[in-house]
């Protein structure tokens, strides 16, 4: 299976695993607040995927971009 980061992102996946340089592409957010929001569980669970590669679904970070959206409304 192919990671989306190995290509330029405009679009989001609809699945997969992606990195944490295409999740931030989507969510403006800075590298420590992410990893203090997956530690909390405000963001989804990471995924070790291999040795020193860490990935979030796709399909979490969707929803996780409609939690914020609907938030925002």
């Amino acid at each position: 299976m192919e990671c989306a980061e190995m290509t330029e992102q405009t679009t989001l996946p609809d699945t997969g695993y992606i990195s944490i340089k295409t999740v931030r592409r989507f969510i403006e957010v800075s590298k420590s607040d992410w990893w203090s929001g997956v530690k909390s569980g405000e963001y989804p669970k990471a995924y070790k995927i291999g040795r020193g590669k860490t990935r979030w679904r796709a399909e979490d970070i969707r929803a996780l971009i409609e939690k914020i959206r609907t938030a925002q409304q």
